[in-house]
């Protein structure tokens, strides 16, 4: 017998984007656009439409497009209990709406909310705190995406490493490490040039511009357990990227692995 679900859950937020909002429609609502500023997607078209995000390795998020209204509004929902291992019947599915609103001056308003009803678990709400934080971020991907590359389709490139240790400091040996400065400035990432677009509480985001263009986030995270991971995750736009991440993926790896943490 399932449980009823009767505590609501909603995050809500706008983010101004530049284009059109046929291509801000592109970005936000087909598997190419999804995967060139959040993950890997693949997502059918349509109302009724499957979607599928690769969240990591064992992380797949699976739904459905429940809304559909090209350029304007498209919902879907996910099964977001299976993602942290619970029982799905005891959740309503995580429901997230995006409606575009075109402005003047050739930008669009996109305002995003992500709803849901749990029973109330302490892990429910801890999930709901961490969402907001880690999602909202992507939305600068998406501004930054729309300004310099709309409609291209991005090459992944992603690699992380858990150490031992406050995720705080960890942050602060990555950032100094990769000579990340203040936003504006220009860099030299592990032979990557690019300029600082955001500076946020333990992550980054890079605009590359040579030798392959592209994006790239750089973040720590804690894990609750004594360790933080540090990561990148770069979007790449090019004929050139998909043999540039093959090469680079596995170093950054090992560059990540060689960090050591000062407290």
């Amino acid at each position: 017998m399932s449980t009823i679900t009767n505590v609501p859950y909603r995050l809500e937020f706008s983010v101004e984007v530049p284009g059109t909002p046929e291509q801000v429609w592109e970005a936000i609502a087909t598997a190419k656009g999804m995967s060139a500023w959040f993950g890997p997607t693949e997502l059918e078209e349509r109302e009724g439409g499957s979607l599928r995000f690769v969240m990591g390795p064992d992380m797949d998020s699976t739904g459905q497009v429940t809304g559909w209204d090209p350029p304007r509004r498209i919902v879907y929902e996910e099964d977001w209990a299976a993602l942290m291992g619970k029982d799905p019947d005891t959740l309503s599915p995580l429901t997230s709406e995006f409606l575009v609103e075109a402005q003047s001056g050739g930008t669009c308003v996109v305002r995003v909310t992500s709803s849901g009803f749990g029973i109330g678990a302490d892990w429910e709400q801890e999930w709901w705190d961490t969402l907001g934080p880690g999602w909202m971020p992507f939305f600068d991907n998406l501004r930054l995406y729309l300004a310099h590359f709309p409609g291209q389709e991005a090459t992944h490139l992603e690699a992380s490493v858990t150490h031992p240790g406050d995720p705080e400091a960890l942050w602060s040996t990555l950032r100094t490490e990769l000579g990340l400065g203040d936003e504006g400035a220009t860099v030299d990432v592990r032979g990557a040039t690019g300029t600082v677009e955001r500076v946020g509480e333990r992550q980054a985001l890079v605009r590359l511009t040579a030798p392959v263009p592209g994006m790239l986030n750089v973040y720590t995270w804690g894990m609750g357990d004594g360790t933080a991971t540090a990561g990148v995750r770069a979007y790449l736009f090019s004929a050139d990227a998909p043999e540039h991440a093959r090469r680079e993926e596995p170093a950054w790896r090992a560059w990540l692995e060689g960090l050591t943490v000062t407290a």
